[in-house]
């Protein structure tokens, strides 16, 4: 079967945070009830520690630079990689994502590698 990530924009908050845990809850239920289907995932922390990566060539220099590449409203919080039968269960399967319901779920094919 075909493998989909589902790719989580929310609001760029840290989910580790005390505040979050009815969230955080919702989203163990989620993995409980897609677990047939779950091949993995992860939530991200916040786009502060995030460290960008450009190279200027192929085998050029490394340049880094903390924190996001882009602003934006709504940031990469989290993914699921999910095994579905087509795109159909794929999205049935993102819409019980928490994130759907105050943010946007981005299902999209995974290309194998290997």
């Amino acid at each position: 079967m075909p493998l989909y990530a589902a790719v989580i924009y929310t609001s760029d908050i840290d989910w580790t945070l005390p505040e979050h845990a009815d969230v955080m809850a919702e989203y163990g239920e989620f993995s409980a009830s897609a677990a047939a289907v779950m091949r993995g995932g992860a939530a991200l922390y916040p786009t502060a520690t995030a460290t960008t990566v450009r190279v200027s060539e192929k085998g050029g220099d490394v340049v880094t630079s903390d924190g996001p590449y882009a602003e934006t409203k709504e940031a990469l919080t989290g993914f699921f990689l999910l095994e579905c039968a087509d795109l159909d269960e794929a999205i049935a399967r993102a819409a019980a994502i928490p994130a759907a319901w105050n943010g946007a779920v981005e299902v999209r094919p995974v290309i194998p590698m290997g």
